[in-house]
């Protein structure tokens, strides 16, 4: 009865489908761009059309590629939920471990407030409701709980809405790119004005809209055979990013003659209306209502699989780790979707200015953790690996760690002490939970925060991070924990 009950029960168990190459590539380009919606302000704060042109050009070659790159390959190593997490304490211990986590988190919930505001951003010029609290307020929690649930609903389907928005938001600026071709003066192109570039703005603005790479590791747990999808998924996300920033620049400053002060939030529909007329305008601003969505979409289904990871190996109480009937992180997504309703109320400079100070912070240590592997195990197996050795990996590092430090040597005070202040409550969480669960306040799902062991021992052992998810399930169920039946045979344990 009971080898047959088990058999019944994972044959009866719903697998939910995994994640193939397209909706990856969609869910990795939301993660970093969504369109080129919020560009806008590179163009203000570069002085003119020049600068932005070069950012977008020259920047992603030391900064988006790399990154990539090193996601491709400890993604590939460790294809568990929890991504970077796990990289970091394979690394240097669990203590910095879930710091990164902490960090990474609050980071991208600020990111996630970001895209309700801007959704309303792009309607209020045609809907000039959204100007006044008394509409903007419930609209704004409207959307959070509406996403919020499409979230609750299945990893499949929110990357197949986001093949779906990927395309419907990128078409209107392939027309609006073709119907200004007749139009384009190359000398538009090298107008800038130094007088008036916004130096700590420019690179925020170019920092924000090519950083995020790195997420898409926290989903490699849902991922159809991720050592062949995440590269290519990589290489295909880079590419679309990159023309869907640069096409609609050269479109939009090369053929209409305007100011760089008029560029901010939502002037692309301006521009569609000047060089297509008013349908044009419509739909840009149609496709960054959208576009806003998928962002909001793939950031809130990193966050909450993270969480999920990092409860995986103990990090978190066990509470993280449930999933629904549709395998998503209920009280993961809840978590997330509160603190972008929360943090809704900061202007959009702030936000910004704050998540890349804390990202900055969190991006140092996966440099750091990729150069550490790569010395301290080289014995890891790694299904794709990026094709230099331990010398030309740290030159591949430096150019995107310089623009991490000059973008954190750029941010206010007030941003400074903030970040400090998150910086220190981290540090003070993590022996919390422990005395947690010494004490036995909360249920963990496993020993990784292990009582009494201090980091130094964490980081002596030589059991990568990917097996230490496996290490409190008897030894026949671990073989099972791979297949498709995890769950059935968790429960049945």
């Amino acid at each position: 009865m009971g080898e047959e009950g088990m058999v019944s029960e994972i044959k009866n168990t719903k697998v939910n489908p995994k994640l193939t190459i397209l909706p990856l590539i969609a869910l990795i380009f939301y993660e970093v761009s969504g369109g080129p919606f919020g560009v806008e302000d590179s163009v203000k704060s570069g002085g003119g059309p020049l600068l932005p042109l070069l950012g977008f050009l020259i920047f992603p070659l030391f900064w988006s590629i790399p990154e990539a790159l090193v996601t491709a390959e400890l993604a590939t190593s460790f294809p568990e939920n929890g991504g970077y997490v796990l990289w970091i304490s394979s690394a240097f211990g669990h203590f910095w471990g879930f710091q990164e986590g902490f960090w990474k988190w609050l980071s991208g919930v600020m990111d996630n407030a970001l895209y309700p505001v801007l959704f309303l951003d792009y309607l209020k010029s045609s809907f000039p409701i959204f100007n006044q609290m008394a509409a903007r307020i419930p609209a704004l929690l409207g959307i959070t709980v509406s996403l919020t649930y499409l979230n609750y609903r299945g990893l499949h389907i929110v990357g197949f809405s986001a093949v779906l928005l990927a395309g419907f938001s990128l078409l209107p600026f392939a027309v609006m790119g073709l119907l200004s071709i007749p139009r384009i003066k190359p000398k538009r192109w090298l107008v800038v004005d130094y007088k008036k570039v916004d130096y700590r703005g420019y690179f925020n603005s170019l920092f924000w809209n090519l950083n995020y790479w790195d997420n898409a590791s926290t989903l490699a747990g849902e991922v159809e055979n991720p050592s062949r999808t995440f590269p290519k998924a990589m290489f295909g996300a880079v590419v679309l990013v990159v023309c869907s920033y640069l096409i609609p620049l050269l479109a939009g400053t090369g053929a209409v003659e305007t100011d760089s002060g008029d560029w901010t939030d939502g002037y692309f529909a301006q521009i569609g209306a000047l060089i297509g007329g008013s349908w044009l305008k419509w739909w840009i601003q149609a496709a960054a209502a959208l576009s806003n969505m998928g962002l909001f979409e793939a950031e809130m289904s990193s966050d909450a699989f993270q969480l999920l990871g990092m409860s995986e190996i103990g990090m978190l109480p066990s509470i993280f780790a449930s999933r629904s009937k549709y395998g998503t992180p209920t009280f993961s997504i809840l978590c997330s979707a509160t603190g972008v309703i929360f943090l809704s109320w900061m202007s959009f400079q702030e936000i910004l200015e704050f998540l890349n100070f804390l990202y900055a912070i969190g991006m140092l240590f996966e440099f750091a953790a990729f150069i550490t592997l790569r010395i301290k195990k080289p014995e890891l197996h790694r299904p794709y690996r990026v094709p230099l050795e331990t010398s030309g990996a740290v030159i591949l590092c430096l150019p995107p760690v310089l623009l991490l430090v000059l973008v954190m040597s750029l941010a206010s005070l007030k941003t400074v002490l903030v970040s400090g202040a998150v910086v220190v409550f981290g540090f003070g969480l993590y022996p919390f939970l422990i005395r947690a669960k010494e004490r036995r306040w909360m249920d963990f799902r496993s020993d990784a925060i292990a009582v009494g062991n201090s980091d130094s021992d964490v980081e002596g052992q030589e059991n990568e991070a990917s097996e230490s998810l496996l290490t409190d399930l008897p030894s026949s169920s671990r073989t099972s924990c791979v297949s498709d039946g995890f769950e059935a045979v968790v429960k049945l344990e």
